[in-house]
């Protein structure tokens, strides 16, 4: 079964160094979105690359609306994959939803992880009393309601959004992936990000977080980055990226690769 899941989830690991790195995609991409990074980590470090289970290049068949209803089944993945490779420590970089998966994950097992990366991470996406997460309840139902009507034209107009740097290279590749998705696949796992709120957990997270911002982003406000540190139970930082966008390592890869290196040697 678990080896089903590495075959699943096109799990692969590469690189030639000692210490193990683990690269975690958001949803929309799929693990062909850190090929720009990967070659800054290829000397020192093995990288354990996967793909989420709704990304557009795993069979969607594998895809049970019934299990993946709440994130903790993409946790449950992220750590079968791990000990199916005997990893026992790892640093860990998860973008998006992908930090958050890694959150709960250092929660329920956190002598595996040596430090989290968070970049483009919120943990509850929704504005609430005091506090900003971006969106009103009624914004999300229409982007819901625009995917539903017209996927084509959603991906068209969210994707140059998303990457927000005027790099055209950036949004096909957005595009690309995201086009790959089945739509009621994107739509399911949309609305439950969305959705979702981990506020009440960020304390019982003891493993050291590195949080990786960029300056401006459609989908996580700034604040959304200091409530984190704020919140978060370990020894956390905040290190501000002066690019626009969601998606640094499609947009502004070196730079990206340059913070990520200096994360995990602190």
């Amino acid at each position: 079964m678990v080896h089903g899941l590495l075959e699943a989830l096109n799990v692969q690991v590469v690189g030639s160094g000692e210490k193990i790195l683990v690269l975690a995609h958001g949803v929309g991409t799929d693990q062909s979105a850190w090929q720009r990074i990967l070659p800054f980590f290829l000397r020192d470090y093995r990288v354990i690359l996967y793909d989420l289970v709704c990304a557009g290049s795993v069979n969607p068949d594998y895809f049970d609306f019934r299990r993946y209803t709440t994130l903790d089944a993409y946790v449950d993945d992220l750590l079968q994959i791990l000990d199916a490779l005997g990893v026992d420590r790892c640093a860990y970089v998860g973008h998006s939803v992908s930090a958050m998966i890694g959150i709960l994950a250092s929660i329920r097992r956190p002598e595996l992880f040596t430090k989290l990366i968070l970049i483009g991470a919120s943990p509850r996406f929704l504005n609430d009393k005091d506090y900003h997460g971006g969106f009103e309840q009624g914004e999300t139902e229409k982007v819901f309601s625009a995917m539903e009507a017209n996927y084509d034209a959603w991906v068209n107009g969210y994707a140059p959004l998303a990457v927000g740097a005027d790099v055209p290279a950036a949004v096909r590749e957005f595009s690309r992936t995201l086009f790959n998705m089945r739509p009621d696949i994107t739509l399911f796992v949309s609305r439950q990000v969305f959705h979702s709120d981990l506020r009440g957990v960020l304390g019982l997270v003891k493993v050291p977080c590195c949080i990786i911002q960029t300056a401006k982003d459609v989908s996580v406000p700034t604040s959304v980055a200091t409530y984190l540190k704020n919140h978060l139970g370990g020894r956390s930082t905040v290190h501000m990226l002066n690019v626009e966008g969601h998606l640094p390592h499609l947009s502004a890869p070196a730079l990206l690769a340059h913070e990520l290196r200096r994360a995990l040697s602190r």
